[in-house]
């Protein structure tokens, strides 16, 4: 997700980031590092072309510099097709990290899970956010594992 542009708030010690779908996402001072204060104000801040648009950068007034990935001001605000993602990601390196202890080879997963070894590949590409749990739970169970969901008040995590 890239950003198209970065305010910020003092008022309410918070920056005020804009993406490019429209989407408007606020980020507090008190999780970023080097901290913004009174005594240390935000000099300049901007949307980090180094950063492929993807991470505001601030300099304080002591000179120091931070910048703020947009997965960070994501998880923050909790959007939902983040999270989605991230438990995906989650559920990819799990199935990685399980074909290497399983002793199997690749192409005897492959034939288990009725597909194609290119298509076991997409499926462990943790790049990959087409895939569907449906297909990770599957491959997961293929390599002798039980998937269980929890589902939790937030107050509760």
């Amino acid at each position: 997700m890239k950003i198209r542009s970065v305010d910020i708030n003092n008022r309410r010690k918070e920056f005020s980031v804009l993406t490019y779908s429209g989407i408007r996402y606020t980020f507090p001072y008190a999780k970023s590092t080097p901290r913004p204060d009174t005594s240390n104000r935000i000099e300049s801040v901007f949307v980090d072309k180094e950063l492929a648009n993807e991470a505001i950068t601030y300099v304080l007034q002591s000179s120091d510099e931070g910048s703020i990935h947009i997965e960070q001001i994501l998880e923050y605000n909790e959007d939902p097709a983040y999270l989605a993602d991230l438990l995906t990601y989650k559920l990819t390196l799990e199935a990685q990290q399980r074909i290497e202890s399983s002793g199997l080879s690749r192409r005897q997963i492959a034939k288990r899970l009725n597909t194609s070894l290119p298509q076991l590949y997409r499926l462990l590409d943790s790049a990959n956010t087409r895939k569907s749990m449906n297909q990770l739970v599957t491959l997961l169970h293929v390599l002798n594992c039980h998937v269980d969901m929890v589902v939790k008040n937030k107050a509760a995590v």
